[in-house]
């Protein structure tokens, strides 16, 4: 399912630092973003845009695969500077998964989906060589590709372990965050877990579906992230660890209202509680800053928000447009979104 955003330009200022824009050359909108480190950063968008950066973002090199013009990337993961997958969202074969291995010089189609009922939003890594993607539900379920050697080649998973989708349920491509493993950050640790969690949303209720054993079983849990409409939903999640996650999301459609628009589980996604100051409006990423117990960052069309209590209480810390948000474990955090935009954040 896709999704929408707009916004203007500021400064956020977590304690002492701020957004730092680093300008990419191009109006794609970039909703895939892979932070590998404070130096390295990958972003996948609008009209087959793949943009690789090696020095902190004062320069990006364009890698986008050739031939891709037509094809909408909403999904970037990466492994370090030289290896990545790229996920292209839409029906039928519309969804496909490129892969490379020399930093985008030449680029590998591993995945295209041939079921015109399917719709790929999303992938999430446990390590280097085992992945999986999601599509949103056929024949009343969500349809999961799993990976074992890195991306170069896919099958579908068995559905018996998934529980049934809502009538109208289904994942929103908005920031490549709607289906995350334990602990996600760039780069992907070899021998990784096997949780993974997915977000939902267009449906009487938005859920998180958890799974321990990397995607054969699920368990789906509902949330009070706002629902009920096809616009509304969660967007993206994060995990710190097992135990400590995050959604967020809402209403993407500008000017409606979002209370409530992000939530806090201390138990894997087994129960989901309100946070008691949500963000004011539609978030569609989020991301724990590194090393950090209870700080974390939400972005979103309209602002850029930050928790200090493990997502309790938000407060909003920028008005600028950004769809999605990834950190690493060397201290550096990244932002992008629509009109080119890419951002680091000043420590």
């Amino acid at each position: 399912m896709r999704g929408a955003g707009a916004g203007a330009s500021a400064a956020a200022r977590p304690g002492a630092g701020g957004w730092v824009l680093r300008p990419t050359g191009t109006d794609a909108r970039f909703r895939g973003l892979a932070a590998v480190s404070r130096r390295t950063a990958w972003l996948a968008g609008t009209e087959g845009t793949v943009l690789r950066t090696r020095d902190g973002g004062a320069t990006w090199r364009n890698v986008s695969p050739p031939g891709a013009e037509g094809l909408e990337f909403r999904d970037v993961e990466a492994f370090d500077g030289r290896r990545a997958v790229v996920l292209a969202i839409g029906e039928g074969e519309a969804s496909r998964i490129f892969r490379t291995e020399d930093g985008g010089a030449t680029w590998t189609e591993s995945f295209r989906n041939t079921d015109p009922r399917a719709f790929y939003d999303c992938m999430a890594f446990f390590d280097t060589r085992h992945g999986l993607a999601v599509s949103d539900p056929v024949d009343g379920k969500y349809r999961m590709l799993a990976t074992g050697d890195g991306g170069r080649s896919w099958r579908v998973l068995p559905s018996g372990g998934m529980p049934a989708a809502q009538p109208g349920e289904a994942s929103f491509a908005a920031s490549g965050q709607c289906l995350v493993t334990a602990g996600s950050a760039a780069p992907v640790r070899p021998g990784g877990g096997r949780d993974v969690w997915l977000a939902t949303g267009g449906a009487a209720t938005a859920r998180v579906l958890h799974s321990a054993d990397r995607g054969r079983t699920w368990n789906a849990t509902g949330t009070p992230v706002p629902a009920g409409d096809p616009a509304r939903g969660v967007f993206g999640l994060a995990f710190r660890g097992r135990a400590h996650g995050l959604a967020v999301g809402g209403d993407y459609r500008p000017g409606e209202p979002s209370p409530e628009a992000a939530a806090v589980t201390d138990d894997a996604g087994e129960t989901w509680r309100t946070a008691s100051t949500p963000p004011p409006a539609y978030r569609s990423g989020v991301a724990w800053l590194p090393h950090s117990r209870h700080a974390a960052l939400a972005v979103g069309p309209t602002g850029t928000d930050l928790t200090t209590d493990g997502g309790r209480t938000w407060r909003t810390l920028d008005t600028g447009s950004y769809d999605t948000v990834s950190c690493t474990r060397d201290l550096a955090c990244w932002a992008a979104g629509e009109r080119g935009r890419a951002a680091v954040l000043r420590g």
